[in-house]
């Protein structure tokens, strides 16, 4: 048998699962993942724990303990979701451990309903970090413009910070700018900076699904034979850019005094059209110093049949460049494209989050102990 997951691997790519539940935990699976798949890390949303709850049979005790406190649906939340991240990092500490904070992490989001808010983002980030209590727990805080000064903030404050919903190379650098901005103001305030670490997620296949749909609606031969190569050039552009930010002199600055760099993330692999192979964005965006975070199949795929042919971004830039411009021509605009898919990015968790209340809601409801 190939070891495609290897191979990726020895590539420089660490691979994360984009999934968690407790019974993932409990059953040993999170384990087994990470000694036979070369798993090193765990990502969660709102739409993870929305499912995991609503579906899992692991939150009986602890929905029953709750109810019996009569704590508000908001709390019970936040209960039963650090609770599976504090046990998931207790699984990944020894990765942690052995990578020096590098890779044996696992994320948790801030409650999407602050996304555009600066002050409640940092207040909820530090909450979380205080509840949570894992030296491997990265607090996710997504790339809005409320968020990139809440990002500053939040690293200045020495807590490691996984920064998502980014879809736009603009934006993106401007994340970079942030993680360094709180990496300055951390190393001014005395605090260690070798400790702090962070990545930055870019969404790759909701950029192909609303491209290609715009795609398909103007129907020329030309329009359709851009499709599905708009994500792979986006995140190889971003490759790039993040390749001039670790080579210049403000960088080089903050690596001397033991600054960790900003890897990129790949997130959103789980390819949506079955007409692309379901290993695209793992195959095609393989270089060193990536994270590539996936839902269990496209793992598995990978596992299973991924061809792994060493470093696929770079060397790319031009074509990648050339394609984007391609959409432009036709008719596509990027800009309006990568807003869009922000302003739905956020709608989604929150429309997830919401599902989350209430179905926690009911449950609490449910085993709330009838007055006597």
């Amino acid at each position: 048998m190939t070891d495609a997951l290897k191979r990726l691997s020895d590539e420089g790519v660490a691979i994360w699962l984009d999934d968690l539940s407790r019974k993932r935990i409990t059953s040993g699976a999170l384990g087994e993942l990470l000694d036979e798949q070369h798993v090193v890390g765990v990502t969660t949303n709102p739409t993870i724990f929305q499912k995991a709850i609503s579906e899992g049979d692991g939150y009986d005790d602890q929905l029953s303990d709750l109810a019996a406190r009569g704590v508000s649906v908001d709390e019970a939340v936040r209960m039963i979701t650090t609770a599976d991240v504090r046990d998931a990092c207790d699984i990944l500490r020894p990765l942690y451990d052995a990578t020096n904070g590098r890779d044996g992490r696992v994320s948790i989001e801030v409650d999407p309903r602050l996304a555009h808010r600066t002050r409640p983002t940092v207040a909820e980030a530090k909450q979380l970090a205080w509840l949570v209590d894992r030296p491997n727990a990265y607090i996710k805080i997504p790339a809005t413009e409320a968020g990139l000064p809440a990002i500053t903030e939040v690293i200045a404050t020495g807590i490691s910070v996984n920064v998502t919903l980014i879809f736009s190379l603009e934006r993106y650098r401007a994340v970079m700018d942030a993680y360094q901005a709180g990496l300055e103001q951390a190393d001014a305030k005395g605090l260690d900076i070798s400790t702090i670490h962070s990545v930055a997620s870019f969404f790759v296949s909701r950029v192909d699904s609303e491209i290609d749909k715009r795609l398909d609606a103007l129907g020329t031969d030309a329009a359709k034979a851009l499709k599905g190569k708009a994500a792979v050039a986006n995140a190889r552009l971003a490759y790039e850019a993040y390749e001039e930010v670790v080579g210049a002199d403000r960088w080089k600055a903050l690596a001397g005094r033991g600054a960790n760099a900003q890897r990129p993330l790949w997130a959103s692999t789980g390819v949506k059209d079955p007409a692309y192979p379901d290993t695209l964005y793992v195959t095609e965006l393989v270089a060193p110093d990536t994270v590539n975070t996936m839902p269990e199949a496209t793992l598995e795929a990978t596992d299973d049949h991924g061809e792994i042919t060493g470093d696929t971004i770079r060397g790319t830039y031009a074509q990648a460049r050339a394609d984007l411009d391609a959409l432009e021509k036709v008719g596509v605009s990027y800009d309006d494209v990568v807003r869009l898919l922000e302003v739905e990015g956020v709608e989604k968790f929150e429309a997830s989050w919401a599902d989350l209340l209430g179905s926690t809601q009911a449950e609490l409801a449910r085993r709330t102990p009838k007055e006597a």
